[in-house]
Protein backbone atom coordinates (compact mmCIF):
# COMPACT_ATOMS: atom_id res chain seq x y z
CA UNK A 1 0.00 0.00 0.00
CA UNK A 2 1.85 3.02 -1.42
CA UNK A 3 1.60 6.47 -0.80
CA UNK A 4 2.33 8.95 -3.54
CA UNK A 5 2.03 12.92 -3.68
CA UNK A 6 2.21 14.59 -7.38
CA UNK A 7 2.95 17.52 -8.50
CA UNK A 8 1.16 20.50 -10.18
CA UNK A 9 -0.18 19.38 -13.54
CA UNK A 10 -1.54 22.40 -15.79
CA UNK A 11 -3.80 20.90 -18.18
CA UNK A 12 -0.81 17.98 -18.95
CA UNK A 13 -3.01 15.30 -19.45
CA UNK A 14 -0.85 13.28 -21.99
CA UNK A 15 2.17 13.67 -19.31
CA UNK A 16 -0.24 12.37 -16.39
CA UNK A 17 -1.03 9.03 -18.28
CA UNK A 18 2.67 8.34 -18.61
CA UNK A 19 3.25 9.31 -14.80
CA UNK A 20 0.24 6.94 -13.66
CA UNK A 21 1.42 4.28 -15.96
CA UNK A 22 5.20 4.83 -14.21
CA UNK A 23 3.57 4.59 -10.89
CA UNK A 24 1.60 1.39 -11.56
CA UNK A 25 -0.72 2.19 -8.90
CA UNK A 26 -2.98 -0.28 -7.18
CA UNK A 27 -6.08 -0.52 -5.69
CA UNK A 28 -4.55 -0.26 -2.17
CA UNK A 29 -2.40 2.98 -2.56
CA UNK A 30 -3.10 6.58 -2.20
CA UNK A 31 -2.35 9.42 -4.41
CA UNK A 32 -2.06 13.02 -2.72
CA UNK A 33 -2.51 15.66 -5.45
CA UNK A 34 -1.01 19.02 -4.67
CA UNK A 35 -3.27 21.10 -7.08
CA UNK A 36 -2.42 23.54 -9.91
CA UNK A 37 -4.73 21.15 -12.29
CA UNK A 38 -5.31 23.98 -14.73
CA UNK A 39 -4.02 27.01 -16.85
CA UNK A 40 -1.06 27.02 -19.20
CA UNK A 41 -0.66 23.61 -20.76
CA UNK A 42 -2.90 22.10 -23.80
CA UNK A 43 -5.90 20.37 -21.84
CA UNK A 44 -6.86 20.85 -18.62
CA UNK A 45 -10.45 19.36 -19.28
CA UNK A 46 -8.59 16.40 -19.89
CA UNK A 47 -6.82 16.65 -16.82
CA UNK A 48 -10.06 17.28 -14.71
CA UNK A 49 -11.59 14.47 -16.74
CA UNK A 50 -8.80 12.37 -15.43
CA UNK A 51 -9.29 13.61 -12.03
CA UNK A 52 -13.36 12.89 -12.30
CA UNK A 53 -12.03 9.48 -13.09
CA UNK A 54 -9.87 8.08 -10.68
CA UNK A 55 -12.30 9.44 -7.80
CA UNK A 56 -15.27 7.43 -9.25
CA UNK A 57 -12.61 4.55 -9.35
CA UNK A 58 -11.29 5.60 -5.76
CA UNK A 59 -15.01 5.34 -4.19
CA UNK A 60 -16.17 1.55 -6.16
CA UNK A 61 -12.76 0.18 -5.17
CA UNK A 62 -11.30 -0.71 -8.30
CA UNK A 63 -8.72 2.20 -8.29
CA UNK A 64 -6.33 3.53 -5.51
CA UNK A 65 -7.54 6.54 -2.59
CA UNK A 66 -6.91 9.83 -3.99
CA UNK A 67 -6.75 13.00 -2.20
CA UNK A 68 -7.14 16.46 -4.59
CA UNK A 69 -5.93 19.23 -3.22
CA UNK A 70 -6.69 22.99 -4.33
CA UNK A 71 -4.31 24.89 -6.18
CA UNK A 72 -4.00 28.84 -6.25
CA UNK A 73 -5.04 27.97 -10.13
CA UNK A 74 -7.78 26.03 -9.33
CA UNK A 75 -9.06 28.95 -6.93
CA UNK A 76 -8.91 31.85 -9.98
CA UNK A 77 -10.73 29.78 -12.31
CA UNK A 78 -13.71 28.79 -9.61
CA UNK A 79 -13.12 32.65 -9.22
CA UNK A 80 -13.75 33.36 -12.96
CA UNK A 81 -17.10 31.16 -12.41
CA UNK A 82 -18.33 32.46 -9.11
CA UNK A 83 -17.41 36.07 -10.64
CA UNK A 84 -15.45 37.32 -7.65
CA UNK A 85 -12.01 37.01 -9.20
CA UNK A 86 -9.35 39.13 -10.86
CA UNK A 87 -9.60 37.87 -14.27
CA UNK A 88 -6.97 40.04 -15.74
CA UNK A 89 -4.95 37.86 -13.42
CA UNK A 90 -6.40 34.90 -13.94
CA UNK A 91 -6.18 35.54 -17.85
CA UNK A 92 -2.59 36.44 -17.99
CA UNK A 93 -1.40 32.96 -15.88
CA UNK A 94 -3.14 30.62 -17.86
CA UNK A 95 -6.68 31.32 -17.90
CA UNK A 96 -6.75 32.37 -21.54
CA UNK A 97 -5.35 28.93 -22.78
CA UNK A 98 -8.03 26.84 -19.91
CA UNK A 99 -10.85 29.14 -21.59
CA UNK A 100 -9.51 28.16 -25.25
CA UNK A 101 -9.47 24.25 -24.95
CA UNK A 102 -13.07 24.21 -23.59
CA UNK A 103 -15.65 23.94 -26.21
CA UNK A 104 -16.71 27.69 -26.79
CA UNK A 105 -15.54 28.57 -23.99
CA UNK A 106 -18.05 26.86 -21.88
CA UNK A 107 -16.30 25.03 -18.14
CA UNK A 108 -19.01 21.97 -17.15
CA UNK A 109 -20.60 21.88 -14.16
CA UNK A 110 -18.34 18.61 -13.02
CA UNK A 111 -15.30 20.40 -13.46
CA UNK A 112 -16.41 23.34 -11.26
CA UNK A 113 -18.30 21.46 -8.85
CA UNK A 114 -14.78 19.03 -9.02
CA UNK A 115 -13.05 21.78 -7.84
CA UNK A 116 -14.83 22.94 -4.97
CA UNK A 117 -14.57 19.41 -3.72
CA UNK A 118 -10.88 20.02 -3.22
CA UNK A 119 -8.96 20.46 -0.41
CA UNK A 120 -6.43 22.95 1.48
CA UNK A 121 -4.54 20.08 3.42
CA UNK A 122 -4.40 16.80 4.23
CA UNK A 123 -2.01 15.32 6.48
CA UNK A 124 -0.75 10.99 6.49
CA UNK A 125 1.55 9.01 7.77
CA UNK A 126 3.61 11.88 9.33
CA UNK A 127 3.30 14.26 6.41
CA UNK A 128 1.50 17.48 5.27
CA UNK A 129 0.46 18.26 1.86
CA UNK A 130 -0.38 21.61 0.96
CA UNK A 131 -0.25 23.63 -2.97
CA UNK A 132 2.33 26.09 -1.95
CA UNK A 133 3.50 25.62 1.53
CA UNK A 134 2.82 27.17 5.27
CA UNK A 135 3.94 29.88 7.06
CA UNK A 136 7.44 28.81 8.29
CA UNK A 137 6.73 30.90 11.64
CA UNK A 138 4.23 28.93 13.20
CA UNK A 139 3.81 25.12 13.60
CA UNK A 140 2.03 23.06 11.15
CA UNK A 141 -0.68 22.34 13.59
CA UNK A 142 -1.15 26.40 13.38
CA UNK A 143 -1.13 26.29 10.20
CA UNK A 144 -3.34 23.69 9.47
CA UNK A 145 -5.85 25.27 12.12
CA UNK A 146 -5.94 28.33 10.01
CA UNK A 147 -6.30 27.24 6.68
CA UNK A 148 -5.22 30.46 5.41
CA UNK A 149 -5.66 30.14 2.02
CA UNK A 150 -3.61 33.21 1.16
CA UNK A 151 -0.67 31.12 2.38
CA UNK A 152 -1.38 27.53 1.52
CA UNK A 153 -2.47 28.21 -2.44
CA UNK A 154 0.08 31.52 -2.87
CA UNK A 155 3.33 31.72 -0.44
CA UNK A 156 6.88 31.16 -0.92
CA UNK A 157 8.18 32.09 2.35
CA UNK A 158 9.18 28.24 3.46
CA UNK A 159 11.84 28.59 0.83
CA UNK A 160 14.17 31.40 2.45
CA UNK A 161 12.90 31.30 6.08
CA UNK A 162 13.82 29.14 8.94
CA UNK A 163 11.60 26.22 9.56
CA UNK A 164 12.13 25.63 12.89
CA UNK A 165 8.46 25.66 13.88
CA UNK A 166 7.33 22.79 11.16
CA UNK A 167 6.67 19.53 13.29
CA UNK A 168 6.04 17.46 10.24
CA UNK A 169 7.40 16.84 6.89
CA UNK A 170 5.38 19.49 4.63
CA UNK A 171 5.06 18.07 0.51
CA UNK A 172 4.16 20.85 -1.80
CA UNK A 173 4.24 22.56 -4.99
CA UNK A 174 3.81 25.35 -6.79
CA UNK A 175 7.55 26.83 -7.01
CA UNK A 176 8.86 25.45 -10.02
CA UNK A 177 12.24 24.05 -9.73
CA UNK A 178 14.80 22.01 -11.73
CA UNK A 179 14.85 19.16 -9.26
CA UNK A 180 12.79 17.88 -6.70
CA UNK A 181 13.27 19.43 -3.63
CA UNK A 182 14.69 16.57 -0.83
CA UNK A 183 15.14 18.58 2.84
CA UNK A 184 14.27 17.29 6.03
CA UNK A 185 11.26 19.44 6.69
CA UNK A 186 10.11 20.50 3.26
CA UNK A 187 9.82 18.62 -0.26
CA UNK A 188 9.10 19.92 -3.02
CA UNK A 189 7.87 18.38 -6.42
CA UNK A 190 6.71 20.91 -8.67
CA UNK A 191 9.47 20.32 -11.57
CA UNK A 192 7.75 22.47 -14.21
CA UNK A 193 5.73 20.00 -16.55
CA UNK A 194 4.34 22.48 -18.62
CA UNK A 195 7.47 24.76 -18.56
CA UNK A 196 9.03 21.96 -21.08
CA UNK A 197 10.46 25.15 -23.34
CA UNK A 198 12.49 26.66 -20.14
CA UNK A 199 16.07 24.72 -19.58
CA UNK A 200 16.13 22.89 -16.63
CA UNK A 201 12.30 22.90 -16.19
CA UNK A 202 9.70 20.58 -17.61
CA UNK A 203 8.95 17.29 -15.84
CA UNK A 204 6.17 15.75 -13.84
CA UNK A 205 7.09 14.39 -10.10
CA UNK A 206 5.77 11.85 -7.88
CA UNK A 207 7.20 11.05 -4.71
CA UNK A 208 6.95 7.53 -2.57
CA UNK A 209 6.93 8.54 0.65
CA UNK A 210 8.11 7.67 3.57
CA UNK A 211 10.78 6.62 1.72
CA UNK A 212 11.54 9.88 -0.11
CA UNK A 213 11.72 8.05 -3.87
CA UNK A 214 11.11 10.38 -6.58
CA UNK A 215 9.66 9.20 -10.15
CA UNK A 216 9.72 11.88 -13.43
CA UNK A 217 8.41 11.53 -16.47
CA UNK A 218 9.38 14.56 -19.29
CA UNK A 219 6.73 16.64 -20.65
CA UNK A 220 4.38 14.63 -23.12
CA UNK A 221 1.75 17.16 -23.55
Amino acid sequence: MALYAIGDLHGCARTLDALVARLALAAGDTVVFVGDYVDRGPDSPGVLDRMLAMEAAAADGSGPAVVFLRGNHDQMMLDHVDGTGDDDLWWINGGRQTIASYPGGEIPGAHVDFLRRTRFAHVQDGFAFVHAGMDPSVSVADNLAVLDPGVLLWTRRHWTHPLGAWEMPVVCGHTPVPEPVDRPQVIGIDTGAVFHARPGLGWLTAVALPERRFVQVPYAG
